[in-house]
């Protein structure tokens, strides 16, 4: 269970959202909001990879703000960039985020980052793999520890038809017993989701 209470962030003068309040059972939302509507900064406070200046997010009762180290282990963010690590193979990504989450890299991860197209590129550099590539191993990434909460940006954006199949059968397979949120308009992505808006 995601849970978004009294929820604020803003930038300057600009309020971002106020007193936003969610709950998320088990299953796959999607956020098709238009740019500029806050869902990349809303996904990236969930994700613990952006400060909120108000409220609380908590996952099955750990809180965001009061213990925030184990809400981290419950939780497994895409972030709209991929590119953050560009001298990292695809490989010391996943090894790095098995040792954060104290989670091995299983055959079961692997297998996940092969469907999805990866078996020629876990050894490349992030600088040297394409966009959709980098997201790839992120979306494996997203796979290690069986988070409670998974949170993407964009999980769509730059694959190819095939990996999009691969992720869009993964998300709805997630949705059984956990929490999938992301922000897309991919139609085989929010086919298979609910649509959650932050605006009343």
């Amino acid at each position: 269970m995601l849970r978004i209470k009294n929820l604020s962030k803003r930038y300057g003068d600009h309020v971002v959202f106020q007193g936003l309040s969610r709950t998320f059972a088990p299953g796959c939302y999607a956020l098709c909001e238009e740019e500029n509507t806050g869902k990349s900064t809303l996904l990236g406070i969930i994700g613990g990879a952006i400060s909120p200046d108000g409220g609380d997010v908590s996952i099955d009762g750990c809180s965001l703000v009061n213990d925030p180290d184990h809400f981290m282990a419950c939780v497994s963010y895409v972030p709209d960039d991929c590119l953050l690590y560009p001298a990292m193979t695809g490989r010391q990504l996943l090894e790095q985020k098995a040792h954060e989450k104290d989670a091995p890299l299983s055959a079961e991860v692997l297998d996940f980052a092969y469907e999805l197209g990866l078996h020629e590129h876990l050894d490349k550099r992030f600088e040297q793999m394409s966009t959709g590539t980098r997201r790839k191993v992120f979306l494996a990434a997203a796979a290690l520890g069986s988070p409670a909460v998974i949170v993407a940006d964009g999980p769509s954006n730059g694959l190819d038809t095939a990996a999009r199949a691969v992720l869009a059968q993964r998300f709805a397979d997630w949705a059984r017993d956990r929490v999938v949120l992301f922000a897309s308009h991919d139609a085989e992505l929010v086919k298979v989701s609910h649509q959650f808006s932050i605006r009343p």
